[in-house]
């Protein structure tokens, strides 16, 4: 029997590509799947079209919560309701491709790896390639991590079986990259260098939201992984400058 898979996706106010994102795991090749989608209290119609797909698919689930709270307490929300030997994220507003899981999975399975990643490609808003492949690395261990983030969150699957369920820390952002870390700390995560997933950009990368990045980054070096002082004013600043680099 094929091991079931729980995939995780926070929503809030996406009504114009939460349908895109459901119709792109419904496309799936690797058939046992769970599609748990958790609305954060949307004011659009995201409930309403997630409702209507899960209605008629029974592997789509949804779950409301009753207070705003960002997306890594709807994550946690549907790793606590997942039943899958494996977890996969993906946001409302990302795609798959539809042999993400197949190949993945093939992928842990030969190898015997417990945490995975992929690369990816970038759409616009109205999901139009932007040929800009994310390039990975084919292994990332704990201490690499520290420097950057180098793990696309909807590329992501972890097993459960090896580490039971792992839930993100309650910060509003960053909570991937805290999870990234935790996990890291048990075995070394392995990319798979296929183009597997789609990541939407859009226009809000403004200056305050890159600052409360930052703040983020911050309190998971000092809170969440415990490092002195020096040591966080130090992979924060790479983090900075590599960040930098990659624009260039």
């Amino acid at each position: 029997m094929q091991a079931l898979v729980s995939i995780v996706t926070p929503v809030h106010n996406s009504e114009r590509y939460v349908e895109s994102c459901i119709q792109s795991v419904q496309a799936q090749t690797y058939p046992n799947w769970e599609h748990i989608l958790v609305d954060d209290c949307s004011t659009d119609r995201s409930a309403e079209i997630i409702k209507a797909h899960a209605e008629n698919e029974t592997r789509v689930k949804y779950i409301g919560l009753e207070v705003n709270s960002g997306a890594g307490v709807a994550r946690n929300t549907a790793i606590r309701a997942a039943s899958g030997n494996y977890i996969a994220f993906l946001d409302s507003d990302d795609l798959w491709h539809p042999t993400k899981l197949e190949r993945q999975l093939a992928f842990m399975t030969a190898n015997n790896h417990h945490f995975t990643f992929t690369a990816y490609d970038k759409i616009d808003e109205n999901g139009n390639p932007l040929q800009k492949k994310v390039t990975i690395k084919p292994r990332v261990t704990h201490h690499t991590a520290l420097y950057k983030n180098p793990i696309g969150c909807l590329t992501v699957i972890y097993d459960v079986g090896f580490f039971g369920k792992q839930y993100m820390p309650k910060i509003r952002k960053r909570q991937d990259y805290a999870l990234w870390l935790k996990l890291l700390k048990k075995t070394d995560a392995f990319g798979l260098d296929e183009v597997l997933s789609s990541y939407r950009t859009g226009n809000t990368s403004i200056s305050s939201n890159k600052m409360d990045l930052i703040k983020y980054e911050w309190k998971i070096y000092r809170e969440e992984e415990g490092l002195s002082f020096g040591k966080s004013l130090f992979y924060l600043l790479s983090a900075i400058i590599l960040k930098m680099k990659s624009y260039f």
